[in-house]
């Protein structure tokens, strides 16, 4: 008789939302300096999403990074689900060094910018992080959440950067290519992290999430 193959736990399936739109949204790479909260469309968001995410089945943890627009977005969500909300610095925003609080029209015209946008993989912010220690850090963290929520599904509330580093790393594209990668102010993300290995059931989705399933 041929043996049988065990089977393989159930993945876990990690919802990452960006957080809401804040005052400085396309404006401001605001980074990590502290003291940005919500704009008003951006609580708006975070009730959104806080109920498309209520219609999953089971939620069982949310996360968010220690800053408030992250925090103020997970909220919500966790009110929703009868959760409490546990920060984690690995879903930080990447550290943009002396580029933090900078106008994006501005730092565009930086020649530092092609490669920002183009080799991402070999540039690191002026006195900050580089995008590969960042693409480390989010999906070291993203590892140990499903070590410790095997099978179950959890929502973490992040930044656009860390989230489109996340994606890259989960369908095998190099980091030089996440800029093509587009993560809307509290869309979800949704990654399913098995033994396999992670596939990923939705990027930027505003939509429905009851159908979140591999194929």
């Amino acid at each position: 008789m041929p043996t049988r193959r065990p089977k393989l736990p159930p993945p876990t399936l990690v919802l990452l939302v960006r957080h809401g739109t804040t005052p400085t949204t396309g404006k401001v790479l605001p980074g990590r300096a502290p003291g940005l909260h919500l704009a008003d469309t951006g609580r708006a968001q975070a009730e959104a999403v806080a109920e498309r995410i209520a219609s999953l089945p089971k939620v069982s943890a949310v996360y968010a990074s220690p800053l408030e627009r992250t925090k103020e977005t997970a909220a919500p969500i966790a009110h929703r689900l009868g959760l409490r909300t546990h920060t984690d610095r690995g879903l930080l925003e990447c550290d943009f060094g002396e580029w933090t609080g900078g106008e994006l029209k501005v730092l565009a015209k930086r020649p530092e910018w092609a490669a920002v946008q183009r080799h991402p993989s070999g540039f690191r912010f002026p006195a900050g992080e580089s995008f590969s220690e960042m693409q480390t850090r989010i999906t070291g963290t993203l590892a140990k959440l499903q070590k410790k929520h095997a099978g179950e599904t959890i929502v973490a509330v992040s930044h656009a950067d860390p989230i489109k580093a996340a994606v890259a790393d989960a369908v095998g594209t190099h980091l030089d290519l996440f800029q093509r990668i587009v993560v809307s102010p509290c869309s979800v993300t949704a990654i399913a992290y098995g033994d396999l290995g992670p596939v990923v059931l939705a990027v930027n989705s505003t939509g429905d999430l009851k159908e979140l399933k591999p194929s």
